[in-house]
């Protein structure tokens, strides 16, 4: 899953994008004009969005969006703790809200559950068969064994995972799994990694579409 980090304090930003990286690919700005420069070339399956930003504020930039008619869920990251400010928030179309200092555990659990909800699994556990997995905690067991997955297989089994029985294009895992920070990817770094996880997962749980892309069925 992809998510736009929009943050101006450098060293905050750095931490959060970093914690955040566990779960997500994750692109990093520090302005609601950079990060309308971002969402105008890429897709996201997230924001977290600062208020206090420099020029445009946050609250600004997200009922722009909202008139603009974007679907994109949108947690927001404040100092502010006044129920006001909390308000204003919602009202302006946050789907989630964080007051700063905030544990990193919990703004993964929050950001996973807001995606889950936007693709239509609002359901803490998915299971698959002889798969059960747990999104906001990356808990994944196959006849009740826990199997361990490194970054990219788990990052490409969330994308299909979260598409069932819909195929996934190569190109849209790429786009989903690397963020601006990834180094030049290999022609076959996806065949790799979906071979890697046959191995774990059983054969027959990811399925070839020829000239499609790769998909879960139920």
């Amino acid at each position: 899953m992809r998510l736009l980090l929009v943050e101006d304090d450098k060293n905050l930003g750095c931490a959060t994008a970093q914690g955040l990286k566990e779960s997500f690919a994750v692109d990093w700005v520090l302005s609601a004009e950079m990060a309308d420069d971002a969402m105008a070339t890429q897709s996201y399956d997230l924001m977290v969005l600062d208020i206090n930003l420099p020029g445009r504020s946050g609250l600004d930039f997200l009922a722009e969006m909202r008139f603009k008619k974007a679907q994109i869920p949108v947690l927001l990251l404040t100092a502010r703790d006044a129920i006001r400010h909390r308000v204003e928030g919602l009202n302006a179309g946050a789907d989630d809200y964080l007051v700063k200092p905030f544990d990193l555990d919990e703004l993964l659990a929050r950001c996973s559950a807001l995606v889950r909800r936007a693709q239509g699994h609002a359901e803490p556990i998915v299971s698959v068969h002889d798969i059960v997995f747990e999104p906001a905690t990356g808990k994944l067991t196959k006849d009740g064994k826990v199997v361990v997955l490194s970054g990219r297989e788990r990052a490409i089994f969330d994308v299909l995972i979260h598409n069932l029985d819909r195929p996934v294009s190569k190109d849209k895992i790429e786009q989903r799994i690397y963020d601006w920070s990834s180094e030049d990817i290999e022609s076959n770094t996806i065949e790799v990694h979906v071979a890697a996880l046959r191995r774990k997962l059983g054969r027959d749980l990811i399925k070839t579409i020829r000239g499609v892309g790769y998909m879960i069925t139920r």
